[in-house]
């Protein structure tokens, strides 16, 4: 990716590991800027890659900009079966312009540096109808958390106030920084129960809050699995169709 420019941002499970919430993970998840230059850049790293889609939909715009991935298989041996999957829309995350300009840019020991998805945008990413994805998201902020408590920045503390999933730590921020915390109780509103140290309400609240966005998550897929379904019937009818072939005594 790197080689040909691709516009894209490492994602999922590898993501999580370099912001310290440890995932193992097979895939490489990226999301990319989906116009018809940055897409020949991505078919030439995938030809390289020796990717083969093996999924519906087929990489094209049109399924990428309706918030489709696109799924690969790579048969090169330097990467033998690892899987990519490409998108360039989520739900409830920013257009890719605006992930790119905040990006993050991690550099190896070996000198080599990987774009990230920042991790307030990784964040709202992952939150998605899969039962997963809500341990690592309350991982994130925790280590996040523990990375940045001692020397906290205004950014710092909006993040955790707003996205922290761990009763006890979401209380002890919004005590330590109670007039931020109460400002920001109109967008989520169980930060007033925080602030007051009323633990058993936020675990409630949180519980409310997931639920209510995986059935976000589940209403935003509908069209798109329908549309899945329809792709997946259109390429099987052909062989469906096909007339069998008479065995000869060869096949016997």
């Amino acid at each position: 990716m790197r080689a040909h420019r691709v516009r894209a941002l490492l994602m999922g499970g590898q993501a999580c590991v370099f912001y310290g919430a440890a995932e193992f993970s097979r895939d490489t998840d990226l999301v990319m800027l989906a116009d018809a230059r940055n897409l020949s850049r991505l078919r030439r790293a995938l030809t390289d890659l020796e990717a083969e889609v093996i999924a519906v939909p087929p990489l094209r715009l049109e399924y990428l900009r309706r918030g489709h991935a696109v799924h690969f298989r790579c048969r090169h041996p330097d990467a033998f079966h690892m899987r990519v999957d490409v998108m360039s829309r989520m739900r409830g995350v920013a257009p890719f312009p605006a992930l790119w300009a905040r990006r993050t840019t991690i550099t190896l020991p070996d000198g080599f540096s990987c774009d990230l998805v920042s991790l307030p945008d990784l964040v709202r990413a992952k939150k998605t109808q899969r039962d997963k994805d809500w341990p690592m998201i309350r991982r994130l902020v925790e280590a996040h958390y523990f990375q940045h408590r001692e020397h906290p920045t205004p950014p710092h503390v909006r993040f955790w106030l707003r996205e922290f999933r761990t009763p006890e730590l979401l209380v002890e921020v919004a005590r330590t920084h109670r007039a931020r915390c109460l400002r920001l109780a109109r967008q989520r509103p169980l930060l007033e129960d925080a602030a007051a140290g009323r633990v058993a309400a936020v675990e409630r609240a949180l519980r409310r809050e997931e639920s209510a966005e995986r059935q976000r998550d589940r209403q935003y897929w509908l069209p798109l699995r329908r549309e899945l379904e329809r792709l997946r019937h259109r390429r099987a009818a052909p062989s469906m169709g096909a007339p069998r072939r008479r065995r000869s005594r060869t096949d016997a």
